[in-house]
């Protein structure tokens, strides 16, 4: 390595590389928990498919009340308040700053990872190049998550990986081709489109793809859907989706300007009054090396639910399997196949089989490629990142390993994933002892019954300004008050009319489309009150313009009641909440 460049030194608890959804749930996660997080980004922005840069919607579980919770829906829920229109650099900067309000999280962008120190089977140290500032930055830690989406520790390691398509016979896998392969799925450099008062005109390169009704079977583009977002440009997954990526993006900027040149100049579809608003020159991936843990998810045990007694998150998008050539087959760009919402992914997925402190989150986790069409997508590699943090929380508090979590605390990692508000299937949260003591008026009972979802089953709606009173049976020591409200994880009350509501940022921006808001029954204010021995209540805290679904809020104080009202909602005069814990 030639010196003439500084080097900046780091040491942290934990590395993460990759600044997508996954990398950024990790840091943060991990950080709140009180690790020194280092996270090395290569590109100046964060949110990697879901940034500015590529415009990937982040897509997650299907069905009812299958939202993902804990920093990610924190993350939607205060861009549903800062950001009405959904535009893309507000929503930058809301990724942008859900790391950098951190304090324990050191952000080091613009830098490539190349480089590692190992010892034996360990990491040491890794090494990246800042391209701003032309300086090195090498990074000693004593865990490092790959949340690179491409593996980029895996080569430099020698972590166990594999990249393509198993056969179908190694794991029985229905869906899988006949034999292996190393194809993968394909990449996509995304347009975007914009509806204008007045008829627009485009002029295509002379190098742009030309295109007929006859070449585009299944893949018509129609600008009045609100769900056309142009994903079947694809290509790659018949090469080398990391080595070949840089002739593949030339190939993708042909087939982008081809297929708007279609939908404006050729298609029976009107595209008169719109325009196009911004053309991805960064591939959006789908697939490329998958690290080896110690257990490998397959297809079956995706269409099983996923039920293993380590699950540390979920999924719930149907096995989405696109096929290799892209844009360029006849055939049906991808196969939906069914898959149960939501499925359980184990623990044992998001480490390393051979390099003890590695973990890793994000379309590369342990999975067959058959499992991996429905695990890739980025709420679920966000909630991935979020336990890959929290495990790394728990490995530094007992001094152990990303294994040792597995083998030793693995009830520990699923209890603070959810006190965290993340949602696992087919568990419940360890009952605070403090609960066996408490009592609410009838009316408030089901805040009492550690179920966080379906708020007609579980959940309690509350007058404003009306009051919720916890009593003790007998003076307590309560640290924390935990509190999760309800965020309409179905957006039925958010705005949004039919342009996708659900989605935190929308594709082709339509003339009528309207603003997005804040959940109607989220609480907007919070007072909670205690009281103690003398029989006064005291204020312990006032949230005003709250936007989160999880508070958790610090008690520290004998008492003998708490009481907690509401005084304003963000759409009328009812609040509701599934739970009201102490600890």
């Amino acid at each position: 390595m030639n010196h003439s460049f500084p080097t900046i030194e780091h040491h942290v608890d934990l590395c993460v590389i990759g600044g997508g959804l996954a990398g950024m749930c990790a840091a943060i996660s991990a950080a709140r928990r009180g690790l020194k997080v280092a996270i090395m980004q290569d590109r100046p922005l964060f949110g990697g498919n879901a940034s500015s840069e590529i415009r990937m919607w982040v897509c997650g579980a299907h069905g009812d009340d299958n939202r993902e919770t804990g920093i990610l829906e924190e993350i939607a829920l205060e861009n549903l308040y800062r950001n009405p229109y959904r535009t893309w650099p507000i929503w930058d900067t809301i990724l942008f700053e859900k790391v950098k309000a951190e304090g324990n999280i050191t952000s080091i962008l613009n830098c490539s990872c190349n480089d590692i120190e190992m010892d034996n089977r360990k990491i040491l140290s890794v090494l990246g190049w800042q391209t701003t500032t032309q300086k090195w930055h090498k990074v000693y830690a004593t865990f490092f998550a790959d949340c690179s989406g491409d593996s980029v520790l895996a080569p430099l390691t020698g972590a166990e990986y594999r990249m393509g398509r198993e056969g179908r016979e190694e794991f029985g896998e229905s869906i899988a081709p006949l034999t292996a392969d190393k194809k993968t799925m394909g990449m996509t450099c995304l347009i975007q489109a914009r509806q204008t008062d007045h008829k627009c005109t485009f002029i295509p390169p002379s190098w742009a793809n030309k295109y007929t009704k006859e070449d585009l079977p299944y893949r018509i583009p129609n600008l009045e859907n609100p769900g056309e977002n142009f994903w079947f440009m694809e290509l790659g997954g018949e090469h080398d989706s990391i080595g070949d990526t840089e002739e593949i993006r030339d190939e993708l900027l042909k087939v982008a300007l081809g297929i708007w040149d279609y939908a404006k100049n050729v298609s029976d579809t009107p595209a008169d009054n719109w325009e196009l608003d911004f053309l991805g020159f960064l591939p959006g991936k789908r697939e490329s090396r998958r690290y080896v843990g110690d257990y490998i998810m397959t297809q079956t045990d995706v269409e099983n639910g996923g039920k293993f007694h380590d699950i540390v998150a979920y999924g719930g998008w149907k096995m989405d399997d696109h096929h290799p050539a892209g844009i360029n087959t006849r055939e049906k760009p991808t196969i939906f196949h069914p898959a149960p919402s939501p499925f359980g992914i184990p623990y044992r997925c998001l480490y390393s089989k051979n390099v003890e402190n590695l973990f890793f989150a994000g379309r590369n986790i342990s999975v067959t490629h058959s499992a991996m069409s429905a695990s890739r997508v980025m709420a679920t590699c966000a909630i991935l990142g979020q336990a890959v943090g929290t495990a790394a929380a728990v490995a530094k508090r007992y001094n152990t390993t990303p294994r040792g979590v597995y083998q030793n605390y693995i009830r520990t990692l699923q209890d603070d994933l959810m006190f965290d508000d993340c949602y696992l299937p087919f568990m419940e949260r360890t009952p605070s002892p403090i609960m066996q003591e408490t009592i609410f008026q009838t009316k408030y009972i089901n805040l009492a019954n550690n179920h966080e979802r379906g708020f007609e089953e579980n959940g309690t709606e509350v007058d404003c300004k009306e009051n919720i009173v916890m009593d003790f049976k007998t003076p307590k020591e309560v640290r924390l008050l935990r509190m999760v409200l309800d965020s309409d994880l179905n957006r039925k009350t958010t705005g949004g009319q039919n342009w996708m509501p659900e989605k935190a940022t929308i594709a082709n921006v339509c003339l009528s489309m309207e603003p997005v808001c804040l959940p109607a029954y989220l609480a907007r204010d919070i007072v909670v009150e205690c009281l103690d021995n003398t029989g006064k209540w005291h204020t312990l805290c006032e949230i005003s313009e709250n936007r989160r679904r999880l508070l958790v809020i610090d008690v520290n104080k004998t008492v003998h009641s708490l009481r907690v009202c509401f005084p304003k909602a963000w759409g009328g005069d009812k609040v509701r909440l599934f739970s009201l814990t102490a600890y």
